[in-house]
């Protein structure tokens, strides 16, 4: 490939979540965790939009403030929803790593694969 995704980004929910069940974190250590672990840049507008919006769901809490920073925490129905979605992800993954997988086998067995 040229180096552009074939699939979008995961959706920054999903990442805000991932990062905040490795425990509380403020809007900047949230982007630089989820930068770390997915490798996707978040700006702040998307974490805290994604914030929001997760804390009127009741999935994630806002803690008491330190100095400037505003940290927030995942809460039981978010940890909830977080293992619901990673459960979808997985099932699909794990089905699809099998197929490409047998794929791989049987491409290795053909002619084309003889060429390689």
């Amino acid at each position: 490939m040229n180096g552009r995704r074939l699939f979008p980004k995961p959706d920054p929910s999903l990442l805000v979540l991932s990062s905040l069940a490795g425990g509380p974190k403020h809007g900047y250590a949230l982007m630089k965790d989820v930068e770390a672990f997915a490798r996707v840049t978040l700006g702040p507008g998307t974490v805290f939009g994604c914030l929001a919006r997760l804390e009127e769901r009741g999935l994630v809490e806002a803690l008491e403030p330190e100095d400037r920073r505003h940290p927030y925490r995942l809460t039981a129905a978010g940890a909830t929803a977080l293992e619901q979605q990673l459960c979808e992800l997985e099932r699909v993954t794990s089905i699809g790593s099998k197929r490409l997988g047998a794929t791989r086998d049987h491409l290795s067995d053909g002619p084309a694969g003889a060429q390689a």
